[in-house]
């Protein structure tokens, strides 16, 4: 049996000179905090479980290790998320005496975590933690998906030491590794190597480029509702924005756009963690970054907080929840078949396996149009490749 005290420092953190919120409206009111004096003992009552991790060696973002204290501040100054989502924070996972160390006992952790049903939401520390996430995941599901809201595909050609630049490395390597899909959300074409970006291309994955995701954001929810997990780096953030960061750029996201894409990744009932990473202090402006991050992470649980868990359910048919729609496409021998749910609006493409089971793609309004159209929407064309790979 885990104990997790032996995870966990508790929560210490400096409260603010002036609060704009009155007690029972600030975000701790609603949630439980391990301290030193309430240490942590039955969680099964919870459903999120918010832990930093300060841990920034293998990475040239050592400054990230002082991120999640910071972040955790400026958290505590906003408001309580609404609902009744139970949260409790671990406070910051204890750094091991080496990195490999500390990658196995987040792997710990995180296995932990979600064998006992609570979804963990990391405050990093740099990206060179993500094969953590790898073994933890893997342990529970044969095939998964990755989403990374990142300026850069973060792996390499180049043979050497693992670190927060090229993590992918070490999670492709990884045998015991059920890692299926990738999907990159604002990647920037000027900072990646065009024979990287063709390779993962190659392997069925999804990238979208920063243009093409700002131009129609809500097109990136579908993609959200079918990840596993999901990492945000905030240097996909514009650098006038998010400055705390060792690898900045001029273009990126703007503030409200990366806090609405972490509340898509929110409201989906598929995904199993979530982590922000890369944020470091030494280069913030009074508090900019960790002040976003922490808005970063509010609109995420938020939206966690309005989860309708409607994917188990898609394949009962007499639910009354959801409607069909079979749509010719004259190229295709057979047809498309949509899903829409009556409550929430959103939209799926059911496909058949090769063992005849139903398999639902997350899809938007717009692929439905397309087919009605008479054009093959590229969600479709995307799910079958990956089908056969």
């Amino acid at each position: 049996m885990v104990d997790l005290n032996d995870y966990f420092n508790p929560v210490s953190i400096e409260g603010p000179e002036f609060e704009h919120l009155t007690a029972q409206a600030g975000f701790p009111h609603n949630i439980t905090i391990h301290t030193d004096n309430s240490p942590l003992k039955d969680i099964s009552k919870y459903k999120i479980a918010l832990f930093g991790v300060p841990e920034g060696r293998n990475s040239l973002n050592t400054g990230s290790l002082r991120g999640p204290d910071l972040i955790r501040g400026q958290l505590y100054r906003l408001a309580k998320i609404p609902g009744k989502s139970k949260i409790i924070d671990l406070g910051n996972m204890k750094q091991g005496v080496t990195f490999n160390d500390t990658l196995a006992g987040l792997t710990d952790v995180l296995s932990f975590l979600i064998k006992e049903n609570l979804f963990p939401v990391i405050i990093g520390g740099s990206s060179a933690l993500i094969p953590a996430l790898d073994r933890a995941i893997s342990q529970f599901l044969k095939r998964y998906t990755l989403t990374a809201v990142d300026p850069r595909i973060d792996f390499s050609n180049e043979r050497k030491e693992p670190d927060s630049f090229n993590y992918l490395n070490t999670i492709l390597n990884n045998h015991k590794s059920s890692f299926s899909h990738y999907i990159n959300i604002g990647f920037q074409t000027y900072l990646n190597d065009q024979q990287i970006i063709n390779r993962f291309l190659k392997r069925r994955s999804e990238l979208i480029r920063i243009g093409d995701v700002r131009q129609a954001i809500y097109l990136t929810e579908p993609l959200f509702r079918d990840s596993d997990v999901s990492i945000f780096d905030i240097s996909a953030v514009r650098q006038s924005d998010a400055p705390g960061t060792m690898s900045p750029s001029p273009n990126g996201f703007y503030g409200e756009e990366i806090c609405l894409l972490s509340r898509y990744a929110g409201i989906s009932d598929k995904l199993k963690i979530f982590g922000l990473f890369d944020v470091n202090p030494d280069f913030d402006i009074r508090n900019q970054t960790t002040g976003l991050a922490a808005q970063i992470l509010w609109f995420f649980l938020e939206g966690f907080s309005q989860k309708q868990y409607e994917t188990p359910v898609l394949n009962i048919s007499n639910s009354g929840r959801f409607i069909k729609y079979h749509v010719r496409v004259t190229d295709l021998e057979d047809d498309l078949i949509f899903v829409k749910s009556n409550m929430t609006d959103r939209w799926w493409i059911e496909l058949q396996s090769d063992k005849d089971e139903n398999i639902y793609v997350s899809c938007s309004h717009e692929d439905y149009l397309k087919a009605n159209h008479n054009e093959v929407p590229d969600r479709w064309v995307q799910a079958v490749e990956r089908l056969k790979y």
